[in-house]
């Protein structure tokens, strides 16, 4: 069995965690519908608990649990081939919730349901069980590989054993806990042997959990900030409002180790509200108390080599219709806003 199904289902029998008992040892197998067993579970019986999880075929012992009982709130799983130790924590205080760590990733299981955990973004469902009320029994559990394909995870096959091995030992605490004689006891006592089924299936998958609601206002600014430029550029387009650029700008100012920031259009359509968005900066600033900006403009007719002589000043022009005529607005504007001086942004004087 591997994790290269988009999903399987594992089935429990009602009385698995007494499916057999042989010499003190409490076996559970976990089989396919043909019959082929894919993992042995056996529970052994003594003064602390120990569960070891083996290929059946080889025998060949794949993971050890181990804890002073098997309702400790800490439990120590051992893989083998490649040793790895992991660490099962008991982390809920009026809810069920068991925290482990596989490679760099966080993971919890909450009562029926296994995320992957990734603060500040909300968790991704990596598995789901259906549990009845009051004690964990399960009947089925479902690992949903098309999540854990989005994770860069190495060892797929490692955690499928840490997620399964996992949640049998929740079991056998659950079923210590309701029933301390029976499970405590390590007395051989006949039964028929009953299995664990993985089996596949072609049901359509769980519902995935709901998208973090979008973004909006400054939030949205800075999400559409990132990965385009400098840190204190901010590249103004044709989304968002002019008050909520504004307010970002605000937020790189504020910060003492910014000395200017550079606000940019990003096309043609976007130069007019370039100035907007300076304009709102200035007037918030101001109206805040905070000291008055210096500005610096560059657009694309001024990046022209200026014509060298004496300016001449025309005075028998037809009033302002040629000006008009020969005006074409800026296809790009750039506003430096600076908290201090910036001699080698003025305009060069053209004379």
């Amino acid at each position: 069995m591997s994790l290269d199904r988009n999903l399987f289902t594992l089935l429990l029998t009602p009385n698995a965690a007494a499916s057999r008992v042989d010499q003190g040892v409490s076996v559970v197998d976990l089989t396919d519908p043909s019959g082929t067993v894919y993992y042995r579970k056996r529970r052994i019986g003594g003064g602390v608990y120990k569960a070891e999880l083996c290929e059946p075929i080889s025998n060949t012992l794949l993971a050890t649990v181990t804890a002073p009982s098997a309702t400790s709130k800490h439990k120590t799983m051992e893989l083998y081939n490649p040793t790895k130790v992991v660490e099962l924590k008991f982390t809920g205080t009026l809810s069920f919730k068991w925290s482990f760590k596989w490679e760099d990733h966080e993971f919890e299981w909450r009562r029926e349901e296994c995320f992957i955990v990734r603060k500040p973004d909300p968790p991704v469902l990596v598995a789901l069980t259906k549990e009845p009320p009051g004690r964990i029994k399960t009947s089925s559990v479902q690992i949903l590989d098309y999540n854990l394909h989005r994770f860069d995870i190495e060892d797929r096959k490692g955690l499928e054993i840490v997620i399964l091995f996992a949640l049998l030992t929740f079991q056998d605490s659950s079923d210590t806990y309701h029933e301390p004689d029976t499970a405590a006891s390590t007395s051989p006592t006949p039964a028929n042997s009953s299995s664990t089924k993985v089996i596949p299936t072609a049901t359509a998958p769980p519902p995935l959990p709901p998208k973090p609601a979008p973004k909006t206002g400054v939030e949205r600014i800075a999400e559409l900030q990132r990965g385009r430029g400098l840190v204190n550029e901010v590249s103004v387009m044709e989304e968002g409002d002019v008050k909520d650029y504004a307010k970002y700008c605000l937020q790189l100012l504020s910060d003492d180790a910014m000395l200017f920031i550079s606000v940019c259009s990003t096309e043609a359509a976007q130069v007019p509200k370039v100035l907007q968005v300076v304009e709102e900066t200035k007037r918030k600033r101001y109206k805040a108390g905070d000291p008055e900006l210096h500005q610096y403009v560059l657009y694309d007719t001024q990046r022209e080599t200026p014509q060298k002589g004496p300016r001449i000043i025309k005075l028998d022009d037809e009033p302002s219709k040629s000006k008009a005529k020969d005006y074409t607005p800026p296809s790009s504007l750039i506003v430096h806003l600076s908290k201090i001086d910036m001699p080698e942004l003025r305009p060069r004087s053209q004379g």
